[in-house]
Protein backbone atom coordinates (compact mmCIF):
# COMPACT_ATOMS: atom_id res chain seq x y z
CA UNK A 1 0.00 0.00 0.00
CA UNK A 2 0.99 3.20 -0.77
CA UNK A 3 2.06 6.11 1.50
CA UNK A 4 0.76 9.46 1.00
CA UNK A 5 4.18 11.19 0.14
CA UNK A 6 4.72 7.74 -2.23
CA UNK A 7 1.07 8.55 -3.82
CA UNK A 8 2.32 12.33 -4.32
CA UNK A 9 5.60 11.12 -5.75
CA UNK A 10 4.12 9.16 -8.17
CA UNK A 11 1.23 10.75 -8.70
CA UNK A 12 1.51 11.77 -12.79
CA UNK A 13 2.69 8.43 -13.66
CA UNK A 14 -0.08 7.48 -11.90
CA UNK A 15 -2.50 9.41 -13.45
CA UNK A 16 -1.77 6.68 -17.11
CA UNK A 17 -4.31 4.71 -18.12
CA UNK A 18 -1.98 1.84 -19.01
CA UNK A 19 0.17 2.36 -15.93
CA UNK A 20 -2.22 3.07 -12.34
CA UNK A 21 -1.60 1.67 -8.95
CA UNK A 22 -1.41 -1.96 -10.13
CA UNK A 23 1.50 -0.89 -11.98
CA UNK A 24 3.06 0.73 -9.24
CA UNK A 25 2.88 -1.48 -6.75
CA UNK A 26 4.32 -4.30 -9.28
CA UNK A 27 8.15 -1.80 -9.64
CA UNK A 28 7.89 -1.08 -5.70
CA UNK A 29 8.17 -5.45 -5.75
CA UNK A 30 10.72 -5.39 -8.34
CA UNK A 31 14.14 -6.05 -7.84
CA UNK A 32 16.39 -4.69 -11.45
CA UNK A 33 20.10 -6.36 -12.24
CA UNK A 34 21.74 -3.87 -14.47
CA UNK A 35 25.43 -5.02 -15.41
CA UNK A 36 27.41 -1.82 -16.71
CA UNK A 37 27.36 1.42 -15.10
CA UNK A 38 28.03 3.64 -18.09
CA UNK A 39 26.30 5.92 -20.54
CA UNK A 40 23.39 3.03 -20.83
CA UNK A 41 23.35 2.54 -17.12
CA UNK A 42 22.94 6.13 -15.55
CA UNK A 43 19.68 7.26 -17.94
CA UNK A 44 18.02 3.67 -17.46
CA UNK A 45 18.76 3.64 -13.56
CA UNK A 46 17.51 7.44 -12.61
CA UNK A 47 14.77 6.59 -14.75
CA UNK A 48 13.83 3.44 -13.02
CA UNK A 49 14.46 4.86 -9.55
CA UNK A 50 12.42 7.64 -10.35
CA UNK A 51 9.82 5.76 -11.32
CA UNK A 52 9.95 3.72 -8.05
CA UNK A 53 11.51 0.49 -8.88
CA UNK A 54 12.22 -1.26 -5.22
CA UNK A 55 15.80 -2.77 -5.48
CA UNK A 56 18.44 -1.68 -8.17
CA UNK A 57 21.44 -4.22 -8.45
CA UNK A 58 24.43 -2.22 -10.06
CA UNK A 59 27.75 -4.18 -11.44
CA UNK A 60 30.60 -2.85 -12.66
CA UNK A 61 34.47 -2.80 -12.00
CA UNK A 62 34.94 0.36 -13.85
CA UNK A 63 35.94 3.86 -12.24
CA UNK A 64 34.43 7.22 -13.50
CA UNK A 65 36.71 8.98 -15.93
CA UNK A 66 36.80 12.73 -17.23
CA UNK A 67 35.99 11.35 -20.79
CA UNK A 68 32.80 9.35 -19.46
CA UNK A 69 30.79 12.44 -18.29
CA UNK A 70 30.15 13.97 -21.67
CA UNK A 71 27.29 10.85 -22.17
CA UNK A 72 27.15 9.53 -19.03
CA UNK A 73 25.38 12.18 -16.94
CA UNK A 74 24.66 10.66 -13.70
CA UNK A 75 28.38 11.36 -12.72
CA UNK A 76 29.94 14.88 -11.81
CA UNK A 77 33.11 16.18 -11.87
CA UNK A 78 34.26 14.98 -8.25
CA UNK A 79 32.72 11.45 -8.80
CA UNK A 80 36.29 11.24 -11.05
CA UNK A 81 37.96 8.77 -10.51
CA UNK A 82 35.11 6.71 -8.14
CA UNK A 83 33.83 3.40 -8.97
CA UNK A 84 31.25 3.42 -11.08
CA UNK A 85 29.09 1.83 -9.78
CA UNK A 86 29.33 3.51 -6.17
CA UNK A 87 29.21 6.93 -7.75
CA UNK A 88 25.54 5.90 -9.59
CA UNK A 89 24.39 4.48 -6.27
CA UNK A 90 24.94 7.86 -4.44
CA UNK A 91 23.15 9.77 -7.59
CA UNK A 92 20.10 7.36 -7.36
CA UNK A 93 19.69 7.65 -3.57
CA UNK A 94 19.74 11.24 -3.73
CA UNK A 95 16.88 11.31 -6.44
CA UNK A 96 14.77 8.39 -4.67
CA UNK A 97 16.25 7.48 -1.01
CA UNK A 98 13.20 5.40 -0.77
CA UNK A 99 14.79 2.97 -3.59
CA UNK A 100 17.22 0.06 -2.12
CA UNK A 101 20.57 -0.23 -3.60
CA UNK A 102 23.03 -2.52 -4.10
CA UNK A 103 26.57 -1.33 -5.63
CA UNK A 104 29.12 -4.22 -6.56
CA UNK A 105 32.69 -3.10 -8.04
CA UNK A 106 34.06 -6.30 -9.73
CA UNK A 107 33.94 -7.18 -12.62
CA UNK A 108 30.71 -10.26 -12.97
CA UNK A 109 31.71 -13.89 -14.28
CA UNK A 110 29.66 -16.44 -14.80
CA UNK A 111 28.94 -17.58 -10.59
CA UNK A 112 28.19 -14.12 -9.68
CA UNK A 113 25.77 -14.14 -12.52
CA UNK A 114 24.14 -17.39 -11.92
CA UNK A 115 23.04 -16.19 -7.78
CA UNK A 116 22.27 -12.71 -9.25
CA UNK A 117 20.07 -13.49 -12.24
CA UNK A 118 18.33 -16.02 -10.08
CA UNK A 119 16.94 -13.21 -8.00
CA UNK A 120 16.14 -10.72 -10.31
CA UNK A 121 12.75 -9.59 -11.89
CA UNK A 122 14.31 -7.92 -15.12
CA UNK A 123 18.29 -7.77 -15.90
CA UNK A 124 19.21 -4.71 -18.12
CA UNK A 125 22.46 -5.29 -20.24
CA UNK A 126 24.19 -2.15 -20.41
CA UNK A 127 27.66 -3.52 -21.03
CA UNK A 128 29.92 -2.83 -23.89
CA UNK A 129 31.41 -6.14 -24.63
CA UNK A 130 30.09 -9.54 -26.44
CA UNK A 131 32.14 -11.55 -23.74
CA UNK A 132 30.12 -10.32 -20.76
CA UNK A 133 26.96 -9.93 -22.95
CA UNK A 134 26.98 -13.51 -23.52
CA UNK A 135 27.71 -14.90 -20.26
CA UNK A 136 24.29 -12.43 -18.89
CA UNK A 137 22.52 -13.97 -21.65
CA UNK A 138 23.45 -18.04 -20.20
CA UNK A 139 22.58 -17.26 -16.86
CA UNK A 140 19.18 -15.31 -18.24
CA UNK A 141 18.34 -18.49 -20.69
CA UNK A 142 19.10 -20.42 -17.36
CA UNK A 143 16.77 -18.60 -14.96
CA UNK A 144 14.12 -18.37 -17.27
CA UNK A 145 14.81 -13.89 -16.56
CA UNK A 146 13.68 -11.06 -19.01
CA UNK A 147 16.31 -9.64 -20.18
CA UNK A 148 16.61 -5.94 -21.69
CA UNK A 149 19.59 -5.43 -24.25
CA UNK A 150 21.40 -1.88 -25.16
CA UNK A 151 23.88 -0.97 -27.24
CA UNK A 152 25.24 2.49 -28.66
CA UNK A 153 28.23 3.16 -30.81
CA UNK A 154 29.38 6.67 -32.66
CA UNK A 155 26.10 7.42 -34.13
CA UNK A 156 24.04 4.21 -34.28
CA UNK A 157 21.82 2.47 -30.75
CA UNK A 158 20.15 -0.77 -31.05
CA UNK A 159 17.26 -2.29 -28.51
CA UNK A 160 16.48 -5.60 -27.84
CA UNK A 161 13.97 -7.37 -25.05
CA UNK A 162 14.15 -10.81 -24.68
CA UNK A 163 11.17 -12.26 -22.55
CA UNK A 164 12.92 -15.53 -21.35
CA UNK A 165 10.27 -16.17 -19.39
CA UNK A 166 8.05 -17.77 -22.23
CA UNK A 167 9.21 -21.04 -23.91
CA UNK A 168 9.30 -19.90 -27.36
CA UNK A 169 11.32 -16.81 -26.83
CA UNK A 170 14.37 -16.26 -28.87
CA UNK A 171 17.69 -15.02 -26.25
CA UNK A 172 20.01 -12.59 -27.15
CA UNK A 173 22.37 -15.61 -29.13
CA UNK A 174 19.67 -16.35 -31.26
CA UNK A 175 20.01 -12.83 -32.99
CA UNK A 176 24.01 -12.31 -32.42
CA UNK A 177 25.30 -15.61 -33.07
CA UNK A 178 27.60 -17.06 -30.13
CA UNK A 179 30.78 -15.45 -31.08
CA UNK A 180 33.05 -13.04 -28.92
CA UNK A 181 34.68 -11.03 -31.40
CA UNK A 182 34.64 -7.54 -32.89
CA UNK A 183 34.17 -5.72 -30.03
CA UNK A 184 34.53 -1.96 -30.50
CA UNK A 185 34.38 0.51 -27.76
CA UNK A 186 33.52 3.88 -27.57
CA UNK A 187 36.80 4.66 -27.02
CA UNK A 188 38.21 3.46 -30.09
CA UNK A 189 34.87 4.25 -31.97
CA UNK A 190 33.29 7.40 -30.81
CA UNK A 191 29.98 8.03 -29.44
CA UNK A 192 27.59 10.92 -29.48
CA UNK A 193 25.84 11.37 -25.68
CA UNK A 194 22.07 11.48 -26.52
CA UNK A 195 22.29 8.14 -28.50
CA UNK A 196 23.19 6.15 -25.84
CA UNK A 197 21.27 8.49 -23.14
CA UNK A 198 17.99 7.45 -25.77
CA UNK A 199 18.71 3.87 -25.79
CA UNK A 200 19.63 3.63 -22.24
CA UNK A 201 15.91 5.45 -21.30
CA UNK A 202 14.08 3.03 -23.50
CA UNK A 203 15.76 0.77 -21.57
CA UNK A 204 14.45 1.69 -18.60
CA UNK A 205 10.81 1.86 -20.28
CA UNK A 206 11.00 -1.65 -21.85
CA UNK A 207 11.53 -2.98 -18.06
CA UNK A 208 8.76 -1.20 -16.77
CA UNK A 209 6.61 -3.02 -19.27
CA UNK A 210 8.09 -5.91 -18.84
CA UNK A 211 7.67 -5.49 -14.94
CA UNK A 212 4.11 -4.82 -15.06
CA UNK A 213 3.41 -7.93 -17.09
CA UNK A 214 2.93 -5.92 -20.88
CA UNK A 215 3.93 -7.62 -23.30
CA UNK A 216 7.03 -6.19 -26.52
CA UNK A 217 7.20 -7.72 -29.72
CA UNK A 218 10.01 -10.05 -30.13
CA UNK A 219 12.19 -7.57 -32.62
CA UNK A 220 15.52 -5.14 -32.50
CA UNK A 221 14.88 -1.93 -32.91
CA UNK A 222 17.66 0.07 -34.62
CA UNK A 223 18.44 3.77 -34.09
CA UNK A 224 20.25 6.06 -36.89
CA UNK A 225 20.94 9.31 -34.94
CA UNK A 226 22.34 10.88 -37.66
CA UNK A 227 18.57 11.20 -39.98
CA UNK A 228 16.66 10.25 -35.83
CA UNK A 229 14.95 7.23 -37.47
CA UNK A 230 14.46 3.59 -36.42
CA UNK A 231 13.99 0.29 -38.06
CA UNK A 232 12.91 -2.72 -36.56
CA UNK A 233 13.79 -6.55 -37.24
CA UNK A 234 11.48 -9.30 -35.95
CA UNK A 235 13.37 -12.24 -34.73
CA UNK A 236 12.11 -15.67 -33.66
CA UNK A 237 13.86 -18.62 -31.78
CA UNK A 238 16.47 -20.41 -33.25
CA UNK A 239 15.60 -24.23 -32.91
CA UNK A 240 19.57 -24.89 -33.68
CA UNK A 241 20.88 -21.69 -31.18
CA UNK A 242 23.56 -23.59 -28.75
CA UNK A 243 22.36 -21.69 -25.72
CA UNK A 244 18.33 -22.00 -25.70
CA UNK A 245 17.56 -24.81 -27.82
CA UNK A 246 19.77 -27.17 -26.11
CA UNK A 247 17.74 -30.42 -25.06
Amino acid sequence: MLNDDQLLRYSRQLMVEDFDLAGQEALAGARVLVVGCGGLANPATLYLAGAGVGELVLADDDAVELSNLHRQVAFRRADVGQHKAEALKAQLLALNPEVSVQAHTLRVDADWLDREVAAASVVLDCTDNFATRQRINQACVIHRAPLVSGAAIRMDGQLAVFDLRQPDSACYACVYGDGTDGDLACSQAGIVGPVVGAIGTLQALAAIQVLQGKPLPASLRLFDGRTLSWREMRFHKDPTCPVCSRP
